[in-house]
């Protein structure tokens, strides 16, 4: 079944030049099917590559999944075009009576601040809280998945030696996890930040559990008793040749900068990176959509306030 995403939406044409099926609102509109509403709340700054990045992996699912995109009123975005924000995007004002299956919140970079530092922090703490009752599944991603952590659990983040940069090696801790069904024993996926949290805060708050992790990155899932949240703490929705891109700005800038780990064949950054999460990327959100969203979700969105 088919993503459903504004026609005029930058992604569309990428999307659809990778046989990711993409149907236009109002197509959809004609099909007598409740598609899963989705929302995003972006925070990156390369707003169109992320939406790209995630609708993508959206896409892969035999369900029809209808995406709303949000942004932050009280933070001015530098690197995305205001016409694009106001043609395809959402504040929470706009949206605060709806009722959404899951909501995505996505990383930013701002680690190097406390999170109170953050010029949106209070809305995003108040999105955080509306998302309790007004959608079902939710999913944090990096600085997010802190953010939410912190909010809602009081887990601290900690400063890095140096930045958690790369691609590593993860493993399942909870063999029995709907979200991990079909993993392999080891698995990789990126990482690209300053911080980290850590086991002993998690193990500390009753209801939530690590879920998979790396003996070199870290935790890197975490999920609630419940199902209803999940705390990613690496970028699986990363495309090729993102961390090149994250790599070579910082060489640009002059910054310090490690080459990304397990990325580039014998660490050489003139050669082309390899790709080694995908396959791993799809399942973890074809299976959050499927196990935490599609069959627990109430068919009518009013039963999630209930």
């Amino acid at each position: 079944m088919p993503i459903i995403i504004p026609n005029e939406l930058p992604a569309k044409h990428v999307l659809s030049n990778e046989n990711i099926f993409i149907m236009n609102e109002k197509r959809a509109i004609h099909q007598d099917i409740r598609p899963l509403r989705i929302l995003i709340l972006n925070l990156m700054p390369t707003k169109v590559t992320t939406e790209t990045q995630l609708l993508r992996l959206l896409g892969n699912t035999a369900l029809q999944v209808e995406v709303e995109l949000l942004r932050v009123s009280s933070h001015e975005s530098k690197n995305t075009p205001e016409d694009h924000l106001l043609a395809f995007y959402k504040t929470i004002d706009q949206v605060s009576n709806d009722l959404f299956d899951a909501m995505i919140i996505t990383g930013a970079p701002v680690e190097h601040l406390p999170f109170e530092q953050v010029d949106y922090w209070q809305e995003l703490q108040d999105i955080m809280d509306w998302g309790l009752e007004h959608v079902f599944s939710l999913l944090y991603i990096c600085w997010g998945a802190q953010a939410a952590l912190y909010h809602h659990y009081d887990v601290p983040k900690y400063p890095l030696p140096t930045k958690q940069f790369g691609v590593f090696k993860h493993h399942v801790t909870e063999k029995n996890c709907p979200l991990l069904r079909g993993y392999d024993d080891v698995f990789f996926a990126p990482h690209s930040r300053h911080t980290e949290i850590r086991r002993a805060d998690v193990e500390s708050i009753p209801g939530l559990k690590v879920l998979a992790e790396s003996d070199e990155a870290g935790l890197y899932i975490v999920g609630s008793e419940n199902r209803r949240q999940t705390f990613i703490t690496g970028h699986s929705e990363y495309d090729a040749l993102t961390l090149k891109a994250e790599y070579d700005r910082d060489i640009a800038q002059g910054l310090p900068i490690q080459v990304p780990a397990n990325y580039y064949p014998d660490d050489d950054p003139a050669k082309p990176p390899v790709v080694r999460w995908r396959g791993h990327s799809n399942l973890l959100f074809s299976n959050w959509i499927n196990y935490y969203v599609y069959q627990e979700t109430p068919y009518d969105l009013a039963n999630i306030q209930k």
